[in-house]
C-alpha cells in the first residue's frame, strides 16, 4: 500500500493554522495526504498583528467559514481603513480606505477629474467623494452593495480581530479534517545526504516525524529555512529604520470605530485596533531614535482606557529571505520575512503565500522542486517589494522636523521602483496599477495624496472636458454619498447586533 504524501507543519499561530486549514480543506483524501501540525504550548507566537485586509474575508469564504461566527469567535469589528494622524506633517489627518474614489461609473478618472476641478475653484477635499472614508468619518458601517450601479458598490471591507483567538478557531476547523496536532518542540532537523532535502524533525522528548514536504511557520526563529537550510536574508532596515515593537492591551471606548488609527511620533508610529472587547496599542519605533523606557512612556499617555497587560517588547529586523521555498521546504510568515504592520500586511503575506503554495504544490514526493520554487519565489518577492515600497513611501514623503528619523527618512535614496512612481504621480497623478501585488491604484493615491504630494501637470483629456460638465459629477458624486448615508447604522451597534458574544 502506498505511504500518503505527508505535510508537516513546525509551528503554530496564525501563520500554521491558517496554513494547515487552507490545505486540509483543498486534500481531503486521507490515504493519499496526511498533514501533521507541531506547535508547543510552551513557546507563544508575536500574536500582535490584529489587523487584516479584505483578502482575509476571502479566505475565510473560502473555507465556508461562517462571518459571524468567525467574528463572535475573535471578538471581532470590521475595518473600512486604516487612518493616518501626523504622517506628513504634524495635524494632518487622512484615510487609507479599502476603497475608490468617485461613483460607482467614474471611479478611474474621477481622480483627474477632481485635481481638474481644484485648479480653479475651491472644492471639497478628494475625501468627501470616498464612500468608504465617509463612512469612518461617520463611525458607521453597512454591508457593501451588490448592485454595481450603487455607491456602495465601491467599498470593501476587513476585520479587527484577536488574532490568538483566529488561531484557536482555524486549530478546530484544522483537526475537524483531520489535521493530527502534536505538542512539542523541534530539537533537531535531518536532511537527505544527497539532495540536502529534510526528511524528518526531532522533538526534544525524542519522538521523529518524517515528510515529504516541510512548512516553516515557525515565526522568527525560522527552524527550517534559515537555521537548517541557510537561506539567505536581504536586510531592508536602511529604508525602513523602525527595528522595536512595544505592546499592550486596553479597555475599550464605548464607540468603536471601524477603522485602525496609526499615528506618527517622534520615533515611529503607534496603533490603535478596536475589538468587541478592547483594543490593541502598541508602538513601532526605532531603537536610534527613542529608548525602549521612553517608547512605552510615550504609548501610555496616549492610550484611552485602562491598560489591561504588561508591555510586550518585540525586537525585529525588516527584510526578507531571498529564497522562502528552498529544496522541499516553503516558509510562510514570519519565518519568510518580516514588513512592520503599518498598513496590516502580515496577515496577507501569509494568505498570498498560501495562494501561491496551493497553486503550485507538488503532486507527489519528488527530490528536485527547482520549477515550482523559482516560479514561487518569483510571486513571494514581488509581494514583498511591493509592499516594502508603499511603506516606505509613508517614511520617505514628509515634513516632520522633530526628530532626526524623519528627516533622514525624508532625505534618503529610496528603491527606483519607488522613486519612478513617485514621480509619475508629481507629473500626472498618475500611479501604475500592477497584475501582480498587494496596493491598487486608489491605496497609493490614498497616500500618495493623503502625505501632501501635489501634481504638476494635469491629464490633457480631462483638461478638455467642459467646466459644467466637470462640476456636475462632482456634485453627483457627493449626492450619492449622501445618500448612501441616510439611515447609516452606528459601526459599534452594528457589530452588537450581528455577531456580538452571547453573555
Amino acid at each position: 500500500m502506498q505511504q500518503p504524501f505527508t505535510i508537516i507543519i513546525v509551528g503554530g499561530g496564525t501563520a500554521g493554522w491558517m496554513t494547515a486549514a487552507a490545505i486540509s480543506s483543498c486534500y481531503k483524501d486521507r490515504s493519499r495526504f496526511q498533514i501533521i501540525l507541531i506547535e508547543s504550548e510552551d513557546i507563544g507566537s508575536v500574536g500582535v498583528g490584529e489587523a487584516t485586509l479584505p483578502s482575509i474575508k476571502s479566505f475565510n469564504d473560502q473555507l465556508g467559514i461562517s462571518e459571524p461566527e468567525m467574528m463572535r469567535r475573535t471578538q471581532a469589528t470590521f475595518k473600512l481603513g486604516i487612518k493616518f494622524l501626523d504622517w506628513g506633517r504634524t495635524g494632518n489627518s487622512y484615510i487609507h480606505p479599502f476603497g475608490l474614489y468617485g461613483g460607482p461609473n467614474n471611479t478611474s478618472e474621477f481622480y483627474q477629474c477632481w485635481a481638474q476641478t481644484s485648479t480653479r475653484r475651491s472644492i471639497p477635499e478628494l475625501a468627501r467623494y470616498s464612500f468608504a472614508v465617509q463612512l469612518c468619518e461617520n463611525n458607521g458601517f453597512k454591508f457593501p452593495s451588490q448592485n454595481t450601479q450603487d455607491v456602495a458598490s465601491t467599498f470593501s471591507y476587513a476585520y479587527h480581530f484577536d488574532a490568538t483567538l483566529y488561531a484557536r478557531f482555524l486549530r478546530e476547523i484544522s483537526e475537524n479534517a483531520g489535521v493530527r496536532r502534536i505538542n512539542g518542540i523541534v530539537d533537531a532537523v535531518r536532511n537527505d545526504p544527497d539532495t540536502g532535502n529534510i526528511t524528518s524533525v526531532v522533538l526534544k522528548d525524542g519522538q521523529e516525524f518524517s515528510g515529504d514536504f516541510f512548512i516553516d511557520c515557525s515565526g522568527f526563529r525560522s527552524l527550517l529555512l534559515q537555521k537548517n537550510l541557510g537561506a539567505e536574508f536581504e536586510d531592508w532596515s536602511h529604508w525602513l529604520l523602525c527595528d522595536r515593537a512595544i505592546a499592550v492591551q486596553s479597555g475599550q471606548q464605548q464607540d468603536i470605530p471601524p477603522y485602525t488609527t496609526s499615528t506618527a511620533k517622534e520615533g515611529g508610529w503607534q496603533w490603535r485596533i478596536p475589538l468587541q472587547h478592547r483594543a490593541g496599542n502598541g508602538y513601532v519605533y526605532c531603537s536610534n531614535a527613542i529608548s525602549d523606557d521612553e517608547a512605552y512612556d510615550s504609548l501610555l499617555k496616549n492610550i484611552h482606557g485602562d491598560v489591561l497587560t504588561e508591555p510586550r517588547f518585540i525586537t525585529f529586523k525588516t527584510g526578507r529571505y531571498k529564497k522562502s521555498w528552498s529544496k522541499n521546504c516553503v516558509a510562510i510568515g514570519l519565518s519568510s520575512g518580516f514588513l512592520e504592520p503599518l498598513e496590516s500586511t502580515s496577515i496577507y503575506l501569509i494568505h498570498i503565500a498560501i495562494v501561491c503554495l496551493l497553486r503550485l504544490f507538488p503532486a507527489h514526493a519528488n527530490k528536485r522542486y527547482a520549477a515550482l520554487s523559482d516560479e514561487y519565489n518569483r510571486l513571494i518577492d514581488n509581494e514583498y517589494e511591493r509592499i516594502r515600497d508603499f511603506l516606505i513611501l509613508h517614511y520617505h514623503m514628509n515634513e516632520r522636523t522633530d526628530s532626526e528619523l524623519w528627516r533622514h527618512c525624508r532625505t534618503m535614496q529610496v528603491p527606483e521602483s519607488l522613486s519612478q512612481k513617485i514621480d509619475l504621480f508629481k507629473r500626472r497623478g498618475y500611479s501604475e496599477s500592477f497584475k501582480y501585488g498587494l496596493f491598487s491604484t486608489p491605496s497609493w493615491l490614498a497616500v500618495l495624496h493623503g502625505q501632501g504630494l501635489q501634481q504638476a501637470g494635469v491629464d490633457p483629456f480631462i483638461s478638455s472636458i467642459p467646466a459644467e460638465q466637470l462640476d456636475s459629477l462632482l456634485e453627483e458624486v457627493s449626492n450619492m454619498i449622501d445618500q448612501g448615508l441616510v439611515d447609516l447604522s452606528n459601526h459599534g451597534q452594528f457589530v452588537k447586533a450581528y455577531c456580538a458574544l452571547k453573555e
